[in-house]
């Protein structure tokens, strides 16, 4: 049966993500177009989206506002108000606002893909991690996880994707790729950081117009 998490009534504050680690312990690993902090036991506020949920233009468009922010990073240059501008339109905050407006196929609208998603994440929960919090979206997915000891991020996130494509796979009678290959993970540091994000995750079905959505869940409920 899936599992349902606890409706709030008020809206929650955006969720920015954990400031830069300046602590040694923490690894920063590229996987992709992103820079990934990763921590032994770190706690997790984790994104992953569908391959189709977003078009090829905007794609385009992230990749090239990853490129111009990389840059001037480098070069110690500040962008211009009117790339500052359009840039915005394409910040994570965006996107997730983007998401939310279901584009692609939203897959995950059907059950039994949104419950081989759910299946995947609790097969290992309290062997590799502790679930946290999530909410499976028609296109996209949350996870508020913190890693056990030993556990790798980069493993814990191939297994979610891998077993839940293939059964994805199985149900549409096709193949290729079900996921987008980079995930956004942003590693909690501090309590604040916590509350924000299990908010997040259990409101965002209700925020965007989901109304008695099943697929979320949190450990508090």
């Amino acid at each position: 049966m899936p599992e349902s998490g606890p409706s709030h009534s008020h809206a929650a504050p955006p969720l920015l993500g954990a400031t830069q680690p300046r602590y040694g312990e923490v690894g920063i690993h590229g996987r992709g177009y992103l820079p990934h902090w990763e921590k032994d036991s770190g706690l997790y506020f984790i994104t992953f989206h569908m391959a189709d949920s977003l078009p090829n233009s905007v794609l385009k468009k992230v990749a090239e506002r990853n490129r111009l922010l990389k840059a001037a990073k480098a070069s110690g240059t500040r962008l211009l108000p009117e790339q500052e501008m359009e840039l915005s339109e394409y910040s994570p905050r965006r996107m997730e606002e983007y998401f939310d407006r279901g584009h692609g196929s939203c897959a995950l609208n059907d059950q039994r893909i949104a419950g081989a998603l759910a299946a995947a994440l609790r097969f290992r929960d309290g062997k590799q991690y502790r679930l946290l919090a999530w909410c499976i979206m028609p296109n996209h997915a949350h996870v508020v996880v913190r890693l056990l000891p030993g556990a790798n991020l980069s493993a814990v996130l191939k297994t979610w994707k891998q077993y839940s494509s293939h059964a994805a796979n199985q149900v549409l009678g096709r193949r290729g790729r079900f996921w987008r290959p980079e995930s956004y993970d942003r590693l909690i540091r501090n309590e604040q950081e916590y509350l924000r994000a299990i908010q997040y995750v259990i409101e965002n079905p209700v925020k965007a117009g989901l109304k008695n959505w099943p697929w979320v869940w949190s450990a508090e409920s």
